[in-house]
């Protein structure tokens, strides 16, 4: 009975596959309409977010806080204010002002000196960040006096009550160049807090405040300072701490005060360290960027490669922001589709849908006002945008690269901090805001697992989670699997022929090839013992496997073109050409020529056998069958591998290459078709060709955002020059998975 059980379930299972695959097309289609259906539905599908971890206890202690806080803060943005109206020797005013004021609060205190990221494209280490080439660097630099590196001030509290084995970080970047009053008021702010955990007898684990200085961007200074925090350091910078103008700077004098003498200079430079770091919290005030009602708080939270910090992070910014503070948070959303017409008039008729299933099924809940679900619409779509493109958002990237979970917060007074009087209100209550997130941090026993690493955010409340988000990838993944299927087994009902023979005929269906396969398998067992039919079967199976081995060589060349055409960026970036439009054509005109001469050289290595080729119709379509085939099977293959590495740019992908390679047809064998059907299909084929060429997505993307008057072809080197100088997944993946698809599928489209 077991056995029987077995075979009829074995049996269910290759009936219900041969099923799908003979019903192919239309099973497609329908995936197809499902899975973007899906994707509009998502912004209704998102859920509020909450706190899953008891421990962070938000809210529930007293703020420590006081005026006294914020009046020392002041003091010190007065101070660097003034700074920019002393004339000094050396440009370390910014940093010898925080020295001072760190050192008196008793916390160890030190400089850390860091150099301009190089930008220069080396295929060898696109994901690795090597050690020996960053000390290469600093020994150039030693060299090359031009080069002025950039000076992080860094000071660390010792929690009373802990071991030193955790540490929560707080970044306040500024520009030593050009200081002002938004870098001044995050620096005052940042002393305040140093000075006020100093004295706190709760604080569990190690405060490490990191005065980023942000000359060369403040990712590069935060990625620089962590790079030395977590790996060792083969090299001293001593030298520079002690050089003539700094160590006038820093001699203790009169004029200085009796606290000022208390530092030993000498010291500065030794790097020093806290426990793990358990969270981090980029702080930056950004004036005058959005007039509303409400103090604004901007929250970002993307980083390297769809990388996201633990949901709970946000959560808690969000709950003590909103119900404590008043702030009015929101996270990055696309603007400019909160005045799309059609897409408010697509959330009138969910509205009215929702409206409809409540009062059919009042347990029926998944309504939402037109308005909220173009705002979630436009969230949605920035945050799966960022993610995709694999590029921080922010400093918090860095931390993200180190697995801590990390993000920037970003402020946006309603009115100017010029105002001391307004100055002084805000400081109170961003400095209670990030006490309390700082206090919710220390209450962790372990890192932050509870919630979701996976996850869209639609606004600063909502957001959409990967057991929701993965059905529109499954269903648009779907056809590729279930066409390819179709294509090697030859049983797809109205795939092929388009058209008749000239005598009126349909030609031979590849359901009719199925005696090749029976009759290999008599031959195997004896039961076929003509040899002229044994010839005949041998010499058919001859060339149907040359067809395949054909279009798999053709896959693979297509690839290893591809990868070639990736690393030539590396060579153009050593020309000394300045315009990206000279750079892109370069870079076109290589990769057109390295792609005809290597299918020229492929086919003196592996002959085609042309002569079958021109006189066997039937052997024509199966090389094209097997092309696409091939072309299915790998893109699945890659889409899949990168929804592992990142899924945002993976679902991206299905989106624009799905409808393409399901469309696309032999122009050959679209103009004999019907008048109706060859419309719709040249009409369909090319369309989604020209949307799913690179340069063109980026140029699209250019005008949604900037306006099309801006967008231009030189945009997509731009584009690809930023995705590699960052290290992004979305690079590799461009080159190894949609261009080599795209080029496939034009093959398709002209084979001849």
């Amino acid at each position: 009975m077991a056995m029987e059980e077995k075979k009829n379930n074995r049996g269910l299972i290759v009936r219900l596959g041969a099923l799908l695959i003979y019903y192919a097309v239309p099973v497609s289609v329908l995936c197809c309409l499902a899975g973007f259906l899906t994707l509009i539905l998502l912004p209704m599908l998102a859920k509020n977010t909450y706190i899953s971890e008891n421990a962070l206890m938000p809210g529930s202690a007293n703020p420590r806080y006081s005026d006294q806080n914020t009046k020392d803060a002041n003091e010190v943005v007065k101070e660097i204010l003034n700074l920019k109206l002393v004339s000094t020797k050396n440009n370390m005013g910014v940093q010898n002002l925080l020295v001072k004021h760190m050192s008196e609060t008793g916390g160890d205190v030190y400089f850390h000196k860091f150099l301009p990221p190089e930008k220069t494209f080396k295929p060898s280490r696109f994901f690795v960040d090597s050690q020996q080439q960053y000390k290469s660097n600093f020994e150039e630099c030693n060299k090359n006096s031009s080069v002025v590196p950039g000076v992080n001030v860094v000071g660390i509290i010792r929690a009373p009550h802990g071991d030193g084995k955790e540490a929560i970080v707080l970044v306040t970047p500024f520009l030593s160049d050009n200081i002002h009053i938004g870098d001044a008021f995050s620096l005052g702010l940042g002393y305040s807090l140093f000075h006020l955990f100093s004295r706190t007898i709760w604080l569990a684990k190690d405060f490490v405040w990191l005065a980023a200085d942000s000359k060369y961007g403040t990712h590069a200074a935060v990625a620089a300072w962590l790079k030395d925090y977590h790996e060792p350091i083969f090299y001293h910078s001593s030298s520079f701490l002690k050089s003539k103008s700094l160590v006038d700077s820093l001699h203790p004098t009169e004029e200085k005060g009796p606290s000022y003498k208390q530092i030993d200079y000498n010291t500065l430079d030794d790097f020093q360290r806290a426990g793990t770091i358990a969270a981090a919290l980029i702080f930056k005030v950004q004036e005058n960027q959005i007039q509303t009602d409400k103090d604004n708080l901007s929250v970002y939270a993307e980083a390297s490669n769809g990388q996201m910090p633990n949901l709970d992070l946000i959560n808690v910014v969000n709950f003590l922001a909103v119900h404590r503070q008043g702030l009015q948070t929101r996270v990055e959303s696309l603007f400019f589709m909160l005045s799309w017409k059609w897409l408010s008039v697509l959330g009138d008729i969910l509205e009215w849908l929702g409206k409809v299933a409540f009062t059919l099924n009042p347990e029926w809940k998944f309504g939402l006002p037109s308005e909220e679900y173009v705002q979630g619409a436009a969230g949605l779509t920035s945050s799966i945008y960022h993610q995709a493109l694999g590029i921080p958002t922010g400093a918090h990237g860095s931390f993200r690269d180190y697995q801590v979970d990390a993000i920037t917060l970003e402020v946006s007074p309603r009115f100017s901090l010029e105002n001391e009087m307004t100055r002084i209100s805000y400081l109170l209550k961003i400095g209670r805001l990030l006490e309390g997130v700082v206090r919710s941090i220390n209450n962790l026993l372990e890192k932050f697992h509870q919630s979701f690493f996976l996850y869209f955010l639609t606004s600063s409340s909502r957001f959409v989670s990967i057991g929701v988000y993965m059905i529109p990838f499954a269903l648009l993944v779907v056809p590729l699997v279930i066409l390819a299927a179709a294509l090697c087994s030859y049983k797809s009902g109205g795939l092929i022929p388009l058209t008749k023979s000239d005598d009126g005929s349909v030609p031979r269906d590849y359901s009719e090839l199925e005696f090749t396969h029976t009759n290999v398998l008599k031959s195997v067992s004896g039961t076929c013992t003509s040899g002229q039919d044994i010839d005949a079967i041998n010499l058919g199976l001859n060339l149907h496997s040359q067809k395949w081995f054909n279009a798999a060589k053709d896959v693979l060349l297509v690839h290893l073109w591809a990868a070639v055409v990736a690393m030539f960026p590396s060579v153009i970036c050593r020309l000394s050409l300045e315009a990206s439009e000279m750079k892109l054509l370069i870079w076109a005109a290589l990769s057109c020529l390295t792609l005809f001469v290597g299918s020229g050289i492929s086919g003196v290595i592996y002959p085609k056998f042309g002569r079958w080729r021109e006189t066997d119709k039937e052997s024509h379509i199966e090389g094209w069958v097997a092309l696409k085939a091939f072309t299915l099977g790998i893109t699945t293959i890659g889409l899949v591998i990168m929804s592992v590495i990142n899924f945002a740019a993976a679902l991206l992908g299905v989106i624009v290459l799905v409808p393409m390679c399901l469309s696309v047809y032999p122009l050959k064998y679209i103009l004999k078709a019907s008048i109706m059907k060859r419309t719709l299909l040249m009409l369909l084929s090319i369309s989604f060709i020209i949307l799913a060429f690179p340069p063109f997505v980026v140029v699209a993307l250019r005008g949604l955002f900037d306006g099309f008057s801006k967008a231009s072809f030189a945009d997509f080197w731009d584009w690809t020059e930023i995705l590699w100088s960052w290290g992004s997944a979305t690079y590799p993946y461009l080159f190894l998975v949609h261009v080599p698809c795209w080029v496939l599928c034009f093959r398709v489209l002209l084979y001849i």
